[in-house]
């Protein structure tokens, strides 16, 4: 108990992120609040407990052995980031019928308001509800598309009523017109559920371009990077490179896995794509400092410069900038969360254990 203890932000620092509801906390700590019985993440939406009835504790293993219960609204046992019960049956039905186009009085006639539903996928996606019906439609009309399919058809397939209605559709995802993307590739993009929140993934058919934290400011201005530098566009779905992510994250989230295998893509300028190639360099389980890694680049000078490219990798963990520490040993800038930093050495340096299990 003791151990878990160390590895713990400080209390008011936990205090602190418990009432700012911040989600970078998440799977970092959990709160027990005396006075209810009841262990929750930080995020949790429930009134902000006075600071002298709260506890806190590393796992939920941990929570419950000091005799709490988990709450019910925040489901701290479940991965942040899994998908509620109420909407469960539409993202089924969606995954079944992606060319649906959906309403605002279809979800009403299905008890959904479209308010709260709409509220999820922006928080969840970074877009709206409708806005992530269009992308799954028109990133499956891309692949019809590419396997030359007509353009006819493909538009009637996604569930569109007009050829100048795909149209204009088409070229506000891809940029393009439906007869010239057809040499484009989408990069499928989905939420990928860690132990330390909900992530963003994003991939071609042959490599992992995007891997984010979801609740980071940033990653707007990545999708926006991502957009510039590859020609195909961002559209919701699955691929085999993101089922081979999740399949190596949960290895590694277990223990079981210390160097990831899946190809990458990740565009840039010479000098960063030097610098995240080294970062792949340092050993799991092992940390460099800002100035170690610009003498292994060969650039002793450019420590500043080597610090702004591991703060423009787009590939979270799997390009391990968590790896780079100060030369005092201290952490620095971490865009996940300094917290999230300490937690992922802590894996990889054997104070931290975890059993992973998968929920949809």
């Amino acid at each position: 108990m003791q151990t878990e203890l160390m590895m713990l932000p400080a209390p008011d620092e936990m205090y602190d992120a418990l009432v700012r509801k911040d989600t970078s906390y998440d799977g970092i700590f959990f709160t027990a609040v005396t006075s209810t019985g009841i262990f929750c993440r930080p995020s949790c939406p429930a009134r902000k407990p006075l600071r002298e009835n709260v506890e806190f504790y590393a796992s939920p293993k941990a929570a419950m052995a000091a005799g709490y219960r988990a709450c019910r609204r925040c489901k701290p046992l479940e991965p942040a980031g899994t998908s509620p019960e109420w909407l469960k049956p539409l993202l089924d039905e969606m995954e079944t019928h992606p060319e649906r186009r959906w309403t605002d009085e279809d979800l009403r006639a299905r008890d959904l308001e479209p308010g709260r539903v709409r509220r999820w996928f922006k928080t969840q996606y970074g877009m709206t509800f409708h806005a992530y019906q269009r992308g799954m439609r028109l990133g499956k009309a891309l692949g019809q598309l590419r396997n030359g399919a007509p353009v006819t058809r493909t538009a009637f397939d996604a569930g569109y009523d007009s050829l100048s209605g795909f149209n204009d559709a088409f070229r506000q995802l891809a940029g393009l017109s439906p007869n010239a993307s057809r040499d484009a590739e989408a990069i499928m993009v989905t939420r990928v559920l860690t132990p330390l929140g909900p992530m963003i993934a994003g991939a071609t058919a042959t490599a992992l371009c995007l891997f984010e934290f979801m609740d980071q400011d940033r990653l707007e201005r990545q999708f926006r990077a991502i957009s510039r530098r590859l020609p195909g566009p961002l559209a919701p779905g699955r691929n085999a490179i993101l089922d081979q992510v999740e399949g190596e994250l949960e290895r590694y989230f277990n223990g079981d896995l210390r160097a990831f295998t899946i190809p990458l893509h990740t565009p840039g300028s010479d000098f960063q794509q030097a610098v995240w190639r080294v970062l792949r360099e340092i050993p799991y389980g092992e940390t460099r400092s800002y100035a170690e890694q610009a003498r292994a680049l060969g650039r002793p000078e450019a420590v500043r410069a080597v610090a702004r490219a591991n703060g423009d990798n787009r590939i979270a963990i799997i390009i391990p900038c968590h790896r780079v520490i100060g030369a005092d040993g201290s952490l620095t800038g971490y865009g996940g969360g300094l917290w999230r930093k300490r937690w992922l050495l802590d894996l990889e340096q054997g104070r931290r254990t975890l059993s992973v299990r998968k929920t949809a």
